[in-house]
């Protein structure tokens, strides 16, 4: 069987695809597996990275305002559906998947139309527009979160199976990441991330909690690698004194251990974050990006704040007496910290993959 994959632009698109990848090629020795996405989006670096093969085509995301940029825009789009059909008609995909993102629409649709059977997943609780068109074609849509089936209008091809989480993410090594970071395993550990760039005011509270706190808990502070340089910056500047309970660092692969460590997480609400956190069954406080489009990572953050999984603090709400109050609130109280643990673990799908793998192979 060949499958082809699409999605890209950010890594909350990437990942799942390359999850679903996995799990077909776990199932399936002799499958080949095919990934398009775009020159300028970071598949062209984590799909090659997880052992897969890339084609790109030429498309670019429409902008929300009419301007000459996007007749622009409209010519690259049909440059786009050319660039698809030389490739489905080259490799002779029997499936093709899609899993978001603007670099979707021609491949998926180009499918579509050639009959070729068709999948998209959904990761965010407020589907992207990419998705919302696409599912009038497609044979089957795969979502996230059950709040996102009333936004698809054909709601009989609408199948809720979770996101899809990276095997490392759940095989992390405890033992060792204590060692490691030197934390004390009888004290609560909050872990701060501010995402692969940085998250500015998320890095900016947590440096205020670092200074009002006294040791209550131990700090894990990632602060992404574009953030490092302030944040370090800001602590000199505070006069903070670093002690041996608070850890600063610029990035980490090893999510998968930092995730068995974490009592708390503070972070964004991306969509795979939060299937991270749920498979991990990780109590958070969230802060959704107010920059995103259709501000989908509140939606997504209000899913789990409405099952008490997690709770929620909205940018232009927060400080740093909030969010130190928020941490205090959690790792005070053994209960409410065991009860978000257990609610996030009731809402974890950590079979996600295998369940889009068995929809997948209905369409065979």
């Amino acid at each position: 069987m060949r499958y082809l994959l699409t999605g890209g632009g950010t890594g909350g698109h990437i990942y799942p695809a390359v999850a679903i990848a996995n799990e077909i090629m776990r199932n399936e020795k002799d499958a080949e597996v095919l990934f398009v996405g775009t020159e300028n989006g970071l598949e062209k670096e984590l799909v090659p990275k997880s052992g897969y093969s890339l084609k790109t085509i030429r498309v670019k995301g429409f902008k929300r305002k009419l301007s000459f940029d996007t007749i622009k825009t409209i010519k690259i789009a049909f440059d786009g559906l050319i660039d698809a059909k030389k490739i489905i008609n080259d490799y002779k995909p029997d499936v093709v998947i899609g899993t978001g993102g603007y670099v979707c629409g021609p491949v998926v649709i180009t499918a579509a139309l050639m009959k070729i059977p068709t999948l998209i997943h959904e990761q965010n609780a407020y589907p992207g527009l990419t998705n919302r068109i696409l599912s009038r074609f497609v044979d089957i849509v795969a979502v996230a979160f059950d709040e996102s089936r009333k936004y698809f209008r054909n709601k009989g091809n609408v199948f809720v199976t979770g996101n899809p989480v990276r095997m490392e993410i759940l095989n992390g090594d405890r033992k060792k990441a204590l060692k490691k970071w030197d934390f004390d395993e009888t004290k609560k550990i909050v872990v701060s991330v501010g995402g692969s760039r940085g998250a500015a005011k998320i890095n900016e509270y947590m440096v205020e909690v670092i200074k009002k706190s006294k040791e209550e808990f131990q700090i894990l502070m990632i602060t992404g690698k574009n953030q490092y340089d302030s944040v370090i910056k800001m602590i000199k500047d505070y006069d903070i004194r670093i002690g041996e309970n608070i850890k600063i660092i610029p990035y980490c692969y090893e999510m998968g251990d930092i995730y068995s460590i974490a009592d708390v997480m503070v972070c964004r609400s991306g969509a795979i974050t939060l299937a991270e956190l749920l498979a991990t069954s990780t109590a958070s406080i969230l802060i959704p990006s107010p920059n995103v489009t259709h501000n989908h990572q509140e939606y997504n953050a209000r899913v789990l704040e409405k099952n008490g999984a997690a709770l929620v603090v909205l940018e232009k709400d927060l400080d740093g007496d909030v969010l130190y109050n928020k941490i205090l609130s959690i790792v005070n109280d053994s209960g409410k910290l065991k009860n978000m643990k257990a609610n996030a673990k009731k809402l974890s799908k950590i079979d996600a993959a295998n369940e889009i793998y068995r929809l997948v192979c209905t369409l065979k």
